[in-house]
């Protein structure tokens, strides 16, 4: 399974999320039809512009809860000092996508950004092929 974690400022528009989305899928060498999964922070679930990137790729969007998003940001491999502050994570776009993810999860393509959109991909199971 292949998951896009977001992460993104208040209001941020679709088209920066479908932005980050692109930059992090090209990063990982994917085509947008492996796209399984977007996840972000519950706490970002009334963002319009997320729900809009999940409804354009044709994926399910994951709600991630607050704790696991702090367990799977264990993980993370790049920080924000103030996503830190905000979230208690290091990258909600990787905690995201690591937790959604779930158990032997690894990063494929690490945080990028696009205006106001963050997005990295991570893969399911034990295969660490192209993981970081």
């Amino acid at each position: 399974m292949i998951v896009a974690g977001i992460g993104c400022r208040k209001g941020a528009p679709q088209e920066d999320i479908l932005a980050a989305i692109a930059h992090a899928l090209e990063a990982a060498t994917l085509t947008p039809g492996q796209l399984d999964l977007i996840a972000t922070a519950a706490e970002k679930g009334g963002e319009d512009g997320i729900a809009a990137a999940a409804a354009a790729f044709g994926c399910p969007l994951v709600l991630v809860p607050a704790r696991e998003l702090q367990i799977a940001g264990e993980k993370a491999i790049t920080r924000s000092e103030r996503v830190v502050a905000l979230f208690a994570v290091p990258s909600v776009a990787e905690a995201a996508a690591l937790a959604a993810a779930g158990d032997g999860a690894r990063l494929i393509a690490p945080r990028r950004v696009a205006g106001m959109a963050t997005c990295a991909i991570a893969a399911s199971g034990d295969d660490s092929e192209g993981a970081l």
